[in-house]
């Protein structure tokens, strides 16, 4: 079971959109991997997931602020559409009007802006934290040899950078040692050089598993795959 979190705020450029890497750009993450694990048993799994949740309750907020919009606009305003007075029909088009601007608002409610105007920070948190546990799981981070996998995820459209250690690295360094491997891609990933600061954060997190769990000459495997995990 994954017991701990470190997030931390990033605005790199892409948000919500699959980032689209060359294959330099692949390989450098994957050479820094590979030099990071060149002095520790540990595994470094890097990732960059394009979005952690559709946050769908958004899309319903965004609809029905627009729906009461309108509809506000429509009530307060009768007198200009509405110069021969009320009719039973009026209540029809008044629904339609506003069911229509309740669809509208959904589908403006798809845009990252608009997602990130309507969802709170700890909501995005959470969605972030669930998706780096079950990549955790899916791509076998957990399932080294001596239970020393870390997991760095960017999370585009939250603006966020998680990094995940095992549970036996989580016990043996303070959490304010693994924070500093997030920290360290700061500059670059608020430039919108997410590769560099990926690399960076590989880098940091590759001399504090040489601290913790030094690689053994002749007994040092390399268990999983170096190259980049990218999800949509």
């Amino acid at each position: 079971m994954v017991e701990e979190v470190i997030l931390e705020e990033v605005e790199p450029v892409e948000t919500g959109k699959e980032l689209r890497l060359t294959a330099n750009e692949r390989e450098r993450i994957r050479l820094a991997v590979h030099a990071a694990e060149q002095q520790t048993n540990a595994e470094i799994v890097p990732m960059i997931a394009s979005r952690s949740g559709f946050y769908r309750d958004a899309q319903h907020r965004a609809g029905i602020a627009l729906a009461l919009s309108v509809l506000t606009i429509l009530l307060t305003t009768d007198l200009l559409w509405l110069p021969w007075g009320w009719h039973a029909s009026n209540a029809a088009w008044l629904v339609l009007a506003t069911i229509l601007a309740y669809g509208g608002g959904v589908w403006i409610g798809t845009f990252v802006p608009i997602i990130r105007l309507l969802t709170s920070t700890a909501r995005m948190q959470g969605k972030v934290k669930l998706k780096a546990e079950r990549a955790f799981t899916q791509h076998a981070v957990s399932q080294t040899r001596e239970r020393t996998g870390v997991l760095i995820m960017v999370s585009l459209l939250e603006h966020q950078i998680y990094v995940l250690p095992d549970p036996s690295l989580l016990r043996r360094v303070p959490v304010e040692r693994w924070s500093q491997v997030a920290q360290a891609a700061f500059g670059r990933l608020k430039t919108g050089d997410i590769v560099g600061g990926l690399c960076q954060s590989i880098d940091t997190c590759g001399m504090l598993l040489a601290e913790i769990c030094p690689g053994r000459p002749g007994d040092n495997p390399d268990e999983l795959p170096n190259d980049l995990v990218q999800e949509p």
